[in-house]
């Protein structure tokens, strides 16, 4: 089964804007890569500063591949060129999916 890797961002109040403007600048940036099959940034509603960024990949090997190639190629920047981070801390989480439903079509 799949696997999930959801990347934990604190993002200041003052950041949160920029932070949704980079990954709307992103659009189709992973949607191309072997084994991608889901993405989602996911705004907190209340009581938190923490942003998720949900992706969900056919296998680990896929997540990684992507990870050491264009998911590294992206984050980088040219020297002096690269923009100040809008979180101020990350932390990736990783899971397999072991059970998953989808709606009733009756």
């Amino acid at each position: 089964m799949s696997v999930v890797k959801i990347n934990v961002l604190t993002v200041p109040e003052d950041q949160r804007e920029t932070l949704e403007q980079r990954f709307a600048a992103r659009a189709g940036a992973v949607e191309s890569s072997d084994g991608f099959e889901w993405f989602e940034l996911l705004r907190p509603v209340e009581g938190t500063d923490t942003y998720l960024v949900y992706t969900r990949w056919r296998s680990e090997e896929d997540f990684q591949r992507w990870a050491e190639g264009l998911g590294r190629a992206a984050h980088a920047g040219a020297q002096g060129d690269k923009p100040r981070p809008a979180a101020t801390d990350a932390t990736l989480w990783s899971f397999e999916v072991v059970q998953q439903a989808a709606p009733r079509r009756d």
